[in-house]
């Protein structure tokens, strides 16, 4: 199956524009005031009127709690939450009923980290997917750090890798993780927060092509 692909952290209309042309299954704004890529609600108002139909609307939480993403909610139509705090399984449990979305949970991969005990937690807990990013002591994704794909779980979990990924790797990323989608914010960047379109238009590239040889691989060509 095709590797989805979500761009993350778009601030600017015609960042939005070249993902959707050049075939991003997602579009991921940032509500994260620490962030250089947050965005204001008044922002992506205008934003997502750049975004067709089948394209999801990702809104990326850290820490807000069900209230603050609720007030979100009755002003920007997100399709799906990102929650990238220290949220636990039940707090992102009672996040996704009191607003009536699906949502899933990213989790920084550290050395001692039961990553598959981790995941498990959070599927039980309802989590539509589980995205794995590098760790940082400090910073809450958009690191430009990976961590060891090689140990990259094998489960029947919709996984999403994140963290370093750009054009250059992109497409060894996906042989070697089969991951079901990938994220990329930075290694798609002029600057932060603002999107290259050629870079953009590399990455899904790669996309393509490392999906297509996990397609020729599993079907013995």
């Amino acid at each position: 199956m095709r590797t989805r692909t979500k761009i993350c952290g778009l601030t600017r209309s015609q960042d939005v524009k070249a993902a959707v042309n050049a075939g991003a299954d997602a579009i991921g704004f940032v509500f994260y005031e620490p962030s250089p890529r947050n965005v204001s609600i008044e922002q992506v108002k205008e934003l997502v009127k750049d975004i067709p139909p089948y394209v999801s609307i990702v809104g990326l939480f850290v820490n807000a709690n069900a209230e603050e993403i609720k007030k979100v909610l009755e002003q920007v139509p997100l399709d799906i939450l990102q929650l990238h705090g220290d949220e636990s399984p039940s707090q992102c449990k009672e996040i996704g009923q009191y607003t009536k979305r699906r949502w899933y949970k990213a989790i920084q991969v550290k050395a001692d980290l039961d990553v598959v005990g981790e995941i498990l937690q959070y599927q039980q807990a309802g989590a539509s997917a589980i995205l794995l990013d590098a760790w940082h002591p400090e910073l809450k994704g958009g690191t430009g750090h990976q961590f060891d794909w090689s140990k990259f779980p094998k489960l029947d979990v919709p996984l999403i890798l994140a963290g370093g990924l750009k054009p250059e790797n992109i497409e060894d990323a996906i042989q070697m993780t089969k991951a079901y989608a990938v994220d990329v914010s930075g290694g798609v960047e002029s600057a932060k927060g603002i999107k290259d379109q050629q870079l953009i238009e590399q990455f899904m590239q790669g996309v393509q092509r490392g999906s297509a040889k996990c397609e020729s691989k599993q079907s013995g060509n």
